[in-house]
């Protein structure tokens, strides 16, 4: 007998994994708990938003995102301050938010995380207004988030390959950065503000970010000769950046940045064009998300390595399964 009802948002176009199917296993996992699922798949940008904001108006009780970062993004738009929960089953490129809530990169690992029940009730961010969940960024990672979204081929090898394309010809910025009542003058490769620690694909920007913390954490990376800056590149997957000495970090619950010209950011991910002058703020305790019950503090190197391990295991497991 059902008691709950839920409503499934699939993106059937983010990162590489095959959606055909996926609603029958969601129901199939959810069914005995008492949950029935109603599921939509989205054409167009903004569709999850509309379908979530239509399913929480119904009187849904949990609304499900299966999608990549800018799935994620849109539906939580919709499901801040409602109290209703949401539930991630990450199939994107990069699954930042997934990543730093400790969800696994795996449709029936993700879906025994709704199962359990825990949720956690996480902080968002805004630039100029636009909401984000994970991150927020101006510069270098700006740029190759533009040029992903304008690559035909997805995938972790394709974003490697437009970060050393970019990297190769970028020319950092100057920024005028307000925060905690001090003002900083940039020449920056990077000014990441982060809600959660990392991008995506064990990328951390910012190892030590909390999303309950009702703070952001800052990360700037300072232009050094194409070695030193490259080494900046390892020290993301390895979690030392913040001991690189080309990052100034510091967390704060507003900045501003200033620059010469509009120009590119990223918004969880996704790439747009905002004004020369950004104003950015933590907003405490909006976004209702199903999480493991239990949360694992960060360690560097450790930490990078048994989310990779545990990913190649899913892997392994879905090719015997096929």
């Amino acid at each position: 007998m059902t008691h709950r009802r839920a409503f499934l948002i699939v993106n059937p176009i983010s990162g590489t994994t095959n959606k055909r199917g996926l609603a029958k296993v969601v129901d199939a996992r959810l069914a005995p708990l008492g949950i029935g699922v109603t599921h939509a798949w989205t054409t167009c940008r903004g569709d999850a938003t509309r379908l979530a904001k239509n399913a929480v108006a119904k009187g849904y009780d949990m609304v499900i995102a299966a999608g990549g970062d800018g799935t994620i993004n849109e539906t939580a738009i919709a499901m801040c301050g409602t109290g209703v929960p949401m539930g991630i089953i990450p199939c994107g490129s990069g699954n930042g938010l997934a990543r730093h809530l400790n969800i696994p990169i795996d449709i029936k690992a993700s879906l025994d995380i709704i199962a359990q029940g825990h949720t956690e009730i996480c902080d968002s961010g805004s630039a100029n207004g636009i909401p984000f969940f994970c991150t927020f960024g101006t510069g270098f990672d700006a740029a190759v988030s533009e040029k992903f979204a304008k690559s035909k081929r997805r995938g972790k090898l394709t974003y490697i390959r437009n970060t050393f394309k970019e990297f190769m010809s970028y020319e950092p910025e100057e920024y005028v950065i307000k925060a905690n009542g001090e003002v900083l003058t940039e020449r920056a490769f990077v000014v990441a503000v982060c809600n959660a620690s990392q991008y995506g694909n064990n990328a951390y920007i910012a190892p030590h970010a909390s999303i309950t913390d009702g703070l952001l954490d800052v990360t700037i990376i300072h232009y050094g000769n194409l070695l030193t800056t490259a080494l900046v590149g390892v020290d993301l997957l390895t979690g030392f950046i913040d001991k690189n000495f080309l990052i100034h970090s510091f967390r704060a619950k507003n900045i501003s940045i200033s620059r010469k010209t509009s120009g590119a950011v990223h918004v969880d991910g996704e790439p747009m064009v905002m004004d020369p002058d950004i104003d950015i703020r933590c907003h405490e305790r909006q976004l209702c998300v199903y999480t493991p019950p239990t949360d694992k503090p960060f360690r560097p190197l450790l930490t990078p390595m048994m989310s990779m391990l545990n990913e190649f295991g899913y892997k392994v497991r879905q090719v015997f399964e096929r």
